[in-house]
């Protein structure tokens, strides 16, 4: 069986490179963040919440699959560039329709959610004819992939009050597949030691989706506050909210970032690494910031008076959700948990009680002096190690 040459080369410093193409690709995701966060803003509720939550596993789990394709087929060969052109189209329809997901464009969100999972699948496994161990996990995936599929689109064309089941069965199937290895009758089931990852190129990818989601938050507060009369509250609110949106991406890239790619670049497993780390984990940290940008426009659209319920929420639940996602990460890549983490996680909730009682910009003011506070224990805490 003659072989397409379309996989990354494994040799040089072109191996382990996030393509222009690529990075062109993550646009359409920015777009999503913004579609998730202005979602959430606009339906603040449980029902709400949960929809949104949905919508950026769906999200996350196409970004996420496409990286790791892009791991392996080098996107610089024209039918893999071509396939992630196609793939960014399919993925602008996806978050396009993400408003009107749980109304009149479920079908459209369906079909192009399941699209993107099956048709990189079926293109992928055109790319790897020759190599049967990846022919082999991709047949697994397709199937996953294409039982969810039916579900989806049952979803889609269901009434919106059942849809949430059909699409929550959909999302459990496709989340516990890596789990289970891809387990699928007749094909087996495949171990983390036969995906060969390039751990650079993941943890550089997950790195960039954490900047995007940053991005997205700080576009979201920029927009809102030029918008309004620039009073003493409003400037300290939108100070506090930069300098949380910088802090976050200091506690990630100041080390945390640095030390995972070494890591998952050294291990014997780097599969089992990539899947739990980078493939699971980092979703706390983009839903964190998603629900930040939400604390940020609430904060700025009424700085004064009682901080409310949903503020309250907002605010403390994103730092709160942030710091255990930077946890469990550095726990997985380190073996680790920071106690710097665990204590600033108590001490937002010290802070519970109080919220009500406070203006919501100095409820965001001391959120992110709490943020801050971390950032500066876990430079400390470098600098001793590295002495």
């Amino acid at each position: 069986m003659a072989e397409r040459d379309l996989l990354r080369t494994k040799k040089g410093h072109e191996a382990d490179k996030v393509s222009f193409v690529e990075l062109f690709f993550d646009l359409v995701f920015v777009f999503a963040v913004t579609q998730l966060s202005h979602a959430l803003i606009g339906h603040f509720s449980p029902l709400g919440g949960l929809q949104t939550l949905m919508l950026l596993l769906a999200v996350w789990w196409v970004w996420i699959f496409t990286a790791w394709v892009t791991n392996w087929l080098d996107p610089e060969k024209l039918p893999v560039r071509i396939a992630i052109l196609v793939m960014m189209v399919l993925g602008l329809v996806l978050s396009a329709s993400l408003p009107g997901a749980f109304a009149e464009r479920g079908l459209v969100f369906a079909a192009a959610h399941v699209s993107l999972q099956v048709g990189r699948s079926l293109f992928f496994l055109w790319a790897v004819k020759g190599h049967p161990t990846q022919v082999l996990n991709f047949q697994r995936i397709l199937a996953w992939m294409s039982t969810a599929a039916v579900f989806w689109i049952i979803g889609g064309l269901a009434e919106p009050t059942a849809r949430m089941g059909w699409w929550a069965l959909a999302l459990g199937i496709e989340y516990i597949s890596p789990s289970m290895g891809f387990a699928t009758p007749g094909l087996g089931r495949a171990s983390a030691k036969e995906w060969d990852v390039s751990g650079h190129h993941l943890a550089e990818r997950c790195g960039l989706f954490i900047i995007i989601a940053l991005g997205e938050s700080i576009l979201v507060t920029g927009a809102t506050f030029s918008g309004l009369a620039w009073s003493g509250p409003v400037i300290a609110a939108f100070a506090a909210s930069v300098i949380g949106s910088i802090t976050m991406w200091w506690l990630y890239f100041d080390t945390a970032s640095d030390f995972g790619t070494k890591v998952i670049s050294s291990a014997e497993n780097p599969g089992h690494l990539a899947r739990l780390a980078y493939t699971y984990l980092h979703l706390f940290l983009v839903a964190a910031i998603i629900l930040t940008a939400v604390g940020d426009e609430f904060v700025l659209a009424h700085p004064t008076g009682h901080s409310s319920l949903q503020t309250a929420i907002a605010v403390l639940g994103s730092a709160a959700l942030y710091l255990l996602g930077s946890l469990v990460f550095k726990r997985a890549i380190s073996g680790k948990a920071p106690f710097s983490h665990l204590t600033a996680i108590a001490v937002l909730g010290l802070l519970v009680p109080a919220a009500s009682h406070l203006e919501p910009w100095v409820l965001t003011s001391l959120s992110t002096l709490v943020l801050c506070g971390v950032a500066a224990w876990e430079r400390f805490a470098h600098c001793l190690r590295e002495e």
